[in-house]
């Protein structure tokens, strides 16, 4: 029960754009439920959209380790790849 709270919670917060709170909260529902996987697919999202590409790809890891099938893990974790790709040229640039 408590974990759907924070789940809904965390998703209320990525529907306003707050995704610092939304990682906290889904952080917190992992805390109890380390299996289900929509938590880690949802705080994956997050971390795209802070940027934050090397916790997005363990998110996913995480799932596709549970669920190899899952195709929103497979989505983002090409996503934070990207990022990653991006980032690295980006540096290699300055």
């Amino acid at each position: 029960e408590k974990f759907k709270t924070l789940k809904n919670e965390g998703n209320d917060f990525v529907k306003k754009g707050k995704y610092e709170e939304a990682v906290n909260k889904y952080s917190e529902c992992m805390k109890l439920n380390t299996e289900e996987c929509t938590v880690y697919t949802n705080r994956a999202l997050c971390y795209l959209k802070l940027y934050k590409y090397e916790e997005a790809k363990q998110d996913c890891d995480h799932v596709l380790q549970i669920e190899d099938s899952n195709i929103k893990a497979f989505y983002r974790r090409a996503l934070a790849y990207k990022g990653l790709q991006v980032r690295k040229k980006n540096m290699a640039g300055i």
